[in-house]
C-alpha cells in the first residue's frame, strides 16, 4: 500500500530524529577524545559534500536551476547560518556541557521557529479556532516535556537488568564533565547552545524561502555543505593552527565524522528540505523533541543507562504536544482548503452564467 505524503513526512522526520540522537552521542564521545570541535565540523561538512555530490549530479543534472549571483549569495548566507554557525557554536558548546543537556536543549527549537515564522507571517495562529489553540498547546506541552526530561529525575525504573554493573552507576548523562570543570562551564555551554539554536531556527526558516528560488533539493544540500566546508575551514584555520588537530586515525573520531557527515549533514539535511517543502518549517521543527526521548531510550537499551520516571513523563508530554501540533496543522489545512473552495465557487457560477 502506497504511503501518503503526510505519512512519508512523518516517517522521514522520525528517522531524522534517530540520526540526530546518534549525532549527540557520537560527537560528544569524539570531542572527549581530544578532537578539535572546529576541525570536526570541517571534516563533517567535507564528508557530506563528497557523499552527496555524485547523487546531485546524477539525479538532478537536468532538474537543477540556473545558479545566478543572487541565488548563490542566498545559498552562501544559508550555509553560513545553518551548517557553519549553528554547528560551530553547537560543538563548542558541547565541549562545555553534556550530551544529555545538548539533546534536551534542542527542544527550544520548536518554540523559537514557531515565533520567527509568526513574525515573518509564514505561520498563522487563529486564537479563535480549535486548531490554532491546539498548535499553541502542542508547543507548550513539548517545552514542558523538555523541562521535565531535563530537570526532573524521579525514581529509577528497574526494567533493564542485563548489565548489572553498568546499570548500577548513576544516570543523568551519557558522557559528562565532573566537579570543578562542570561548574566553570555551567553558563558558557548553555549560552553558546542557545545561540546555536537561534542560528538553526533562522536557517530552517530561510530554507523555506530558498526553495522558491532553487527547487533542486539535492543540489541545494550539496552546495550548502560545500560552502560550509570552505567557511568552517577558514574559521578552523584562524582559531586552531595546531596541525595535530587535523589528524584522523582509525578510531571513534573517524567513525563520528563519517556518521555525522554522511547521515546528518547529508541525508537528514535533504530530508529536512523535502519536509519543509511539503509541510513547512514549523512542522519540521516540532519533531526536534523526539531526539531527547530517542537518546534516553538508546542509552537505556544499548548502554543499560538507568531509566527514570522523569524521562517517561517528559516523553509522554513531548509525544502529546507533537500530536496536538500535527492535529492542529491537519485541521488548519482542511479548513483553509474548504474556505478556498467556498470563495471560488461564486466565481465559477458567474463564469457559467456569462458563457450561457
Amino acid at each position: 500500500m502506497a504511503l501518503s505524503n503526510n505519512q512519508k513526512a512523518y516517517l522521514a522526520m522520525v528517522f531524522m530524529q534517530l540520526l540526530y540522537a546518534g549525532m549527540a552521542l557520537l560527537s560528544k564521545a569524539a570531542l572527549n577524545k581530544g578532537m578539535s570541535c572546529l576541525v570536526f565540523v570541517v571534516y563533517r561538512q567535507a564528508t557530506a559534500t563528497l557523499a552527496m555530490a555524485p547523487f546531485a549530479c546524477i539525479v538532478e543534472r537536468k532538474k537543477a536551476s540556473s545558479l545566478s549571483l543572487a541565488v548563490f549569495c542566498k545559498i552562501f548566507l544559508l550555509a553560513l547560518f545553518g551548517p557553519t554557525l549553528s554547528m560551530d557554536l553547537y560543538y563548542i558548546a558541547l565541549r562545555h556541557t553534556t550530551a544529555t543537556f545538548a539533546s534536551a536543549s534542542i527542544n527550544v527549537i520548536p518554540a523559537m521557529t514557531f515565533l520567527i515564522a509568526i513574525i515573518l507571517r509564514m505561520e498563522t495562529v487563529d486564537w479563535r479556532r480549535i486548531y490554532g489553540q491546539s498548535k499553541i498547546l502542542g508547543v507548550v506541552l513539548c517545552l514542558g516535556g523538555a523541562v521535565v526530561l531535563s530537570l526532573y529525575q524521579g525514581p529509577s525504573l528497574q526494567i533493564l537488568h542485563w548489565h548489572v554493573l553498568l546499570a548500577s552507576r548513576p544516570g543523568g548523562s551519557f558522557i559528562s564533565f565532573h566537579g570543578e570543570e562542570e561548574m566553570k562551564t555551567l553558563v558558557k555551554g548553555p549560552l553558546l547552545m542557545f545561540l546555536a539554536f537561534v542560528a538553526w531556527s533562522t536557517w530552517v526558516i530561510m530554507q523555506a524561502k530558498m526553495l522558491k528560488d532553487y527547487k533542486a533539493k539535492l543540489s541545494l544540500t550539496t552546495l550548502q555543505c560545500l560552502l560550509s566546508t570552505i567557511q568552517t575551514g577558514v574559521i578552523a584555520v584562524a582559531f586552531d593552527r595546531n596541525l595535530d588537530s587535523w589528524r584522523l586515525g582509525w578510531n571513534l573520531q573517524l567513525i563520528s565524522v563519517i556518521y555525522c557527515g554522511l547521515f546528518v549533514s547529508g541525508v537528514s539535511y535533504w530530508l529536512q528540505l523535502w519536509c519543509i517543502e511539503k509541510k513547512g518549517p514549523v512542522y519540521v521543527a516540532m519533531f526536534s523533541p523526539l531526539s531527547v526521548l530517542i537518546t534516553a531510550i538508546i542509552a537505556a537499551v544499548v548502554w543499560a543507562e538507568l531509566l527514570y520516571l522523569g524521562s517517561i513523563l517528559g516523553g509522554v508530554l513531548i509525544i502529546g504536544g507533537l500530536y496536538c501540533v500535527l492535529w492542529g496543522k491537519s485541521k488548519e489545512v482542511r479548513h483553509v482548503s474548504v474556505e478556498n473552495v467556498a470563495s471560488e465557487a461564486p466565481k465559477d457560477k458567474m463564469v457559467d452564467i456569462e458563457t450561457v
